[in-house]
């Protein structure tokens, strides 16, 4: 048998993982199934006769290339995923109660969500945020309203995810200077900022700049933290708003790992090492409701990304290869109708996250098609999790799934689909000619148009929607109202802060950013100068405006 078998090959591997996984912390805990059989860590083929050269190329061990099977070489055995569950509502005061309520019920990570004049740049006293002050997340317009959201809660001691785009730069840089004031150590902060641009371009539409100028401070940032935040993962590459804007499964990983792909060319473009800033890139996935194909897509996800990495960008550390990702489950799965079997919807797709191998978790509730989530819907939604963790026995085992034929058959599927659309994207140009010829939104918006086709033909059927429905049906759960008393008072806290704060600092500091913005300095420095002065997120948002502009998008028929 020579050396370069595929027995001896797989032997290799085989014994590699096996000492990994002999090295690696496990947890005291129980992994017997429930009538005491005992689990091993990972299964494999088990006869002569099997394709070794197939596996070793397509699935190979846990913790080794192509990490179909798993980043980790003892994954959940070691450590469970992180249970995040998103969170963001009314005021900084309002928000701070549900994560202090979140974490005393056993959540493991805080993840911000803010509300639609944050998202898109505004101050809450803007005429554009009239009304929607804190109706969707949480409303920051300042560094003192950041301090307000995280009271009590140690930055160096908790991983924060933001999922904020068009102006994350803004918010990280308010996130240090609470950390800062904090007495933390900067370069100690875990977390992620999502800070995804392109996809907002394709999907979500919560864009500011043009795309380019765009890609100029994502870079920026990567740049700054990858010398002063180096276990921040800097951006988040979503594709959970593509599947939410009515994309395939197939469709969500290649548009998304496109976008992964151009933010690696654009930071090697500024002459950063791939393997400084490319293991600080993480992922964040929706887990639909079709089962099996959602769990093939992630490991579809790590296989494509780990060729991609090694083999295309030349990155030599296996921490760069691997693709670590966030899941959440599908709000555009839930019904308003009957809403109490979402719980049941949430539970078969965040099950499918955690048999995909996800690192983390958020599980809708069961009334977000109504309202934002009542503590008592976001604690049966914390609780679907834990009930993962520690009744189904699905974390013992490394990839329970693995070689199943079906499995196996569909992440290859899969794989074929996302690079077929690679090859398309590389001949438009690249990720921006693509946005700007409108390829992305024409495919979404066909591939929505097909699924209501078959919605509306019954070819196929959405519990409570146009199938087992009921009639004259009266929705009575509780439903959490944002008062417009909150709106109020936070125009009345930005006003305190207006009035009491140096403005010959903070024009001085809009000044040096305007500055830096028009000679290609990186602007992460001018930013936090600016947010330690009281500078809002409208005034900083609109400093950049004036060099940068705004975006328009181009119609799309």
């Amino acid at each position: 048998m020579g050396p370069e078998s595929p027995k001896r090959k797989f032997e290799q591997n085989n014994a590699a993982w096996q000492a990994k996984a002999k090295a690696a912390n496990n947890r005291e805990y129980d992994f017997e199934t429930a009538s005491g059989v005992p689990n091993d860590l990972l299964y494999l083929p088990q006869n002569e006769d099997s394709n070794l050269a197939d596996y070793n190329e397509k699935l190979g061990f846990p913790g080794q290339f192509p990490f179909t099977r798993g980043v980790h070489p003892n994954q959940y055995r070691g450590r469970l995923w992180t249970m995040r569950q998103f969170a963001g509502f009314g005021s900084p005061e309002d928000t701070n109660q549900r994560f202090k309520f979140l974490l005393k019920e056993g959540q493991t990570g805080l993840s911000v969500a803010f509300d639609m004049p944050t998202l898109m740049g505004y101050d809450a006293d803007d005429e554009l945020s009239e009304g929607e002050v804190g109706r969707c997340g949480v409303a920051i317009s300042t560094i003192e309203d950041m301090e307000r959201l995280f009271d009590g809660i140690p930055l160096d001691a908790v991983s924060t995810s933001m999922t904020i785009n068009g102006p994350a730069i803004i918010l990280l840089a308010m996130y240090v200077v609470v950390a800062e004031r904090q007495g933390a150590d900067i370069s100690k902060l875990r977390g992620t900022l999502q800070n995804d641009i392109l996809k907002e371009y394709i999907a979500q539409k919560e864009y500011i700049y043009p795309p380019e100028e765009s890609m100029r401070i994502i870079v920026d940032m990567m740049e700054w933290c990858t010398h002063h935040m180096p276990e921040y993962n800097t951006i988040s590459i979503s594709g959970y708003h593509i599947r939410e804007a009515g994309s395939t499964a197939a469709q969500e990983l290649a548009f998304t790992l496109a976008d992964g792909f151009a933010y690696v060319e654009a930071g090697m473009e500024r002459g950063l090492d791939v393997d400084q800033f490319g293991k600080r890139l993480s992922f964040f996935f929706n887990s639909h409701i079709d089962f099996f194909e959602e769990i093939a897509k992630f490991r579809a996800a790590r296989r494509i990304w780990a060729k991609r990495m090694r083999d295309k960008y030349g990155a030599k550390d296996p921490r760069t290869w691997m693709l670590r990702f966030h899941t959440q489950t599908a709000g555009c799965s839930l019904t308003a109708q009957q809403p109490e079997i979402n719980i049941a919807r949430t539970a078969f797709q965040a099950l499918a996250g955690v048999l995909g191998g996800t690192q983390s978790l958020h599980t809708n509730s069961m009334d977000e098609t109504l309202a934002l989530p009542t503590e008592k819907a976001a604690e049966i939604a914390l609780r679907t999790q834990q009930l993962i963790a520690f009744e189904t026995g699905v974390p013992n085992v490394v990839d329970p799934l693995g070689g199943s034929w079906y499995v196996e058959q569909l992440t290859d599927s899969i794989e074929a689909q996302a690079e077929e659309y690679f090859r398309q994207i590389d001949e438009l140009g690249g990720v921006i000619p693509a946005i700007d010829h409108g390829f992305f939104q024409r495919e979404i918006a066909q591939a929505s148009y097909q699924f209501s086709q078959k919605m509306e033909n019954h070819q196929r059927i959405m519990v409570a929607v146009n199938g087992f429905t009921k009639e004259n049906e009266k929705i009575d759960i509780p439903i959490l109202e944002i008062k417009h008393e909150t709106e109020i008072a936070q125009i009345e806290r930005l006003k305190q802060v207006k009035t009491t704060r140096n403005p010959a600092e903070v024009e001085s500091a809009l000044i040096n950013l305007r500055h830096a913005c028009e000679n290609g300095m990186n602007v992460m420095p001018p930013i936090l100068e600016a947010v330690r002065v009281s500078a809002t997120l409208g005034e900083i948002v609109n400093a950049m405006k004036q060099v940068f502009g705004e975006y328009t998008e181009n119609p799309v028929f």
